[in-house]
């Protein structure tokens, strides 16, 4: 079973304003919040993005139980699951932005990214890397070779 931040409220308040966070950060596509928020408020996210590139009914169930309104369902199964088709995860980033002047609860941003006017660009996506061969086992390592003294040669008597 996941653990989840308790945020210092009951289950139900907790549940609800988690819901309605998700709602609006697709909605609005960036949102302000405090950091503990923003870090349970992208798990939730990216998990509503990978229901809607899943793109089944039961997903669209699954979907429509836990986030507000009918326009973010739509723009779940529509829009976010077109722009992020390729991309297998990490939908949403959290930039950190100031102290609060009240209680000084750390601030941060939570955005969906690849998308216009965010705030700071995506990282293109790591190629990979290229396949080495399989190792010989009988074959030495380098360091072996370099670091171990070379083999002295036989003299056979035979020849001379």
């Amino acid at each position: 079973m996941t653990k989840f931040r308790k945020l210092n409220r009951p289950t139900g308040h907790r549940m609800s304003m988690l819901r309605t966070m998700v709602s609006q950060l697709v909605k609005h596509e960036r949102i302000e919040t405090t950091v503990a928020k923003a870090k349970e408020v992208r798990r939730l996210a990216d998990n509503m993005v990978q229901l809607g590139k899943e793109g089944t009914l039961s997903a669209a169930r699954q979907a429509a139980a836990f986030v507000r309104g009918d326009d973010v369902i739509h723009k779940i199964f529509t829009e976010l699951a077109y722009r992020y088709k390729d991309r297998a995860g990490g939908y949403t980033r959290m930039l950190r932005t100031r102290i609060r002047v009240g209680d000084a609860a750390e601030m941060a941003y939570i955005e969906f990214i690849d998308r216009e006017n965010e705030l700071r660009q995506s990282k293109p996506p790591n190629p990979q890397p290229p396949q080495r061969p399989a190792m010989d086992p009988w074959r030495r390592s380098r360091l072996s070779r370099q670091f171990a003294p070379p083999k002295e040669e036989k003299i056979s008597d035979s020849d001379s």
